[in-house]
């Protein structure tokens, strides 16, 4: 579709991305737009329509009146658009990279890696889409039929965060079309150029109009609460913050909307003396470093056994200082900025707090001058139980490692948190391992693997770190709902 090239970005690589709101398959402008910052420089990129309560209100209508239609198109067609939206990626998986980078800031390998994981979703859910199965028994009273049928749930309204702007869209859109729902996607303020661009991808793949709608907006409480508070709105699925997340279940109990919620993380990361230290380190890396520690998935808490403590931290803190800070958008970048100012200034504060409580940094632990918003990768040791810490997000690229004494006092250390997302355990005993990971109060568990995230997994936390399964089979089973048919022949 056309858009008015004043309305595009061009950037340094002369790649054109709509800049306008996705509704009802036509870019649409706003009296109001919002400012991209490149992370790098803190440069402005792009400036981009400010969508109002009016304009998600708009949104709504074109997913509801789009939804009868795509409901009732055939899985296997269904499943042949994902398909095209997956082949579309993988060609333009540089560009899409080059784009992430540009806007969150992360380091173009992370960037690369993101796409190709963000791409599976399409590829992982048109198979998934044939497959919405359901059942025929006998009641046992043998008086009828129990016949149970899968439906859309409805229009969805999906909300994604900054860190990983194409995969948390195509893990909530990739499951929502497949099953026959239509969404608005309302994406972070810090990365919306990635959300816009798989708008155009979508639509090139066959996405009739209305079933995907974009819905950028620095007003993200008005407008999504003014969805939530339609009627025609059946399902809210958000990742983010558990705070917001709070807010957000408040609110959709009003209607009684059906929710999803991916919130908040504090990963335990346990190292037994009996683990493989060679690979241990490796996996802390990829826990710990994976798109600069700003993952819900990063390890936020590394207990490590007595023994072997002052050997893993020396290993761990070699690792870490000899990545290379930069730019994301240069290729020889191992870590990026953090996404925007108050994030560095957060991971800052954490690590001044944890340095006046006791802790030594062996590595960083100081924040460069500017421009663009760097924090070096750093290890904390001597890092006092009590410090602040152990017990808040980090979302950037800080370790702060803790010792213990006993396998107890490792699986109470690691419990000892409201969170419930993914925990990680190095251990050379399976029994020990699988005895661990039964024990940790964690909706996914790395057991001697530092990446736990796969398209066919269910992915998801415990206690307040969320509500429902986004991936796997059971993440198309929170789009669908179950319907009961009593029946006799």
């Amino acid at each position: 579709m056309p858009a008015c090239p004043q309305r595009r970005l061009t950037n340094r690589k002369e790649q054109r991305v709509e800049t306008d709101l996705f509704i009802g398959g036509k870019w649409v402008p706003a009296e109001s737009r919002f400012d991209v910052l490149d992370p790098a420089t803190g440069d402005v990129i792009a400036s981009v329509a400010d969508g109002t309560v009016a304009h998600a209100l708009a949104a709504v209508d074109a997913a509801a009146g789009a939804a009868r239609d795509w409901a009732a198109k055939p899985p296997r067609a269904r499943s042949e658009i994902l398909r095209s939206a997956y082949t579309l990626m993988v060609e333009r998986a540089e560009e899409l990279a080059k784009l992430i980078s540009l806007e969150n800031g992360k380091a173009l390998v992370d960037a690369r890696g993101e796409v190709a994981y963000a791409a599976e979703f399409f590829r992982w859910y048109a198979e998934e889409a044939v497959r919405a199965a359901g059942s025929i028994t006998t009641a046992p009273s043998g008086a009828n039929r129990i016949v149970v049928v899968r439906q859309p749930v409805g229009v969805c309204v999906l909300v994604t965060p900054w860190n990983f702007p194409a995969a948390m869209a195509t893990r909530k859109i990739g499951p929502a079309l497949a099953a026959g729902c239509t969404v608005v996607l309302k994406p972070a303020s810090d990365t919306p150029l990635t959300a816009l661009a798989l708008a155009v991808l979508l639509a090139e793949a066959g996405v009739p109009d209305g079933v995907v709608n974009v819905l950028p907006s620095r007003s993200s409480g008005q407008v999504v609460s003014a969805m939530l508070h339609d009627s025609r709105v059946r399902k809210v699925s958000f990742t983010g913050s558990t705070e917001v997340g709070r807010i957000l279940l408040a609110q959709a109990a009003d209607n009684v909307v059906n929710t999803s919620m991916e919130l908040g993380g504090n990963a335990p990361f346990l190292v037994f003396a009996d683990a493989d230290l060679d690979a241990a380190v490796d996996g802390a890396m990829i826990a710990k470093m994976r798109n600069g520690g700003e993952a819900c998935t990063a390890a936020n808490r590394f207990y490590v056994e007595a023994p072997i403590a002052g050997d893993f931290a020396a290993r761990l803190t070699a690792r870490m200082a000899g990545l290379r800070l930069g730019p994301g958008a240069d290729e020889s970048t191992q870590v990026g900025p953090l996404v925007n100012e108050d994030t560095v200034a957060k991971v800052d504060s954490l690590v001044r707090q944890a340095l006046d409580d006791g802790a030594t940094a062996t590595t960083g632990g100081t924040r460069p001058a500017g421009p663009g918003f760097y924090y070096p990768p750093t290890v904390l040791t001597a890092v006092s139980p009590g410090s602040a810490i152990l017990r808040e997000e980090i979302f950037g690229p800080v370790a702060p490692i803790v010792t213990f004494d006993s396998e107890s006092e490792a699986v109470g250390l690691a419990n000892d948190t409201e969170y419930g997302l993914v925990a990680y355990v190095y251990t050379g005993d399976l029994a020990r391992g699988l005895r661990v990971s039964e024990a940790l109060e964690a909706g996914m568990v790395g057991l001697n693997r530092g990446l736990v995230s796969d398209p066919a997994a269910p992915f998801g936390g415990v206690k307040q770190s969320g509500i429902g399964r986004e991936g796997g089979h059971e993440g198309m089973l929170d789009y669908l709902e179950s319907k009961y048919i009593a029946t006799n022949w």
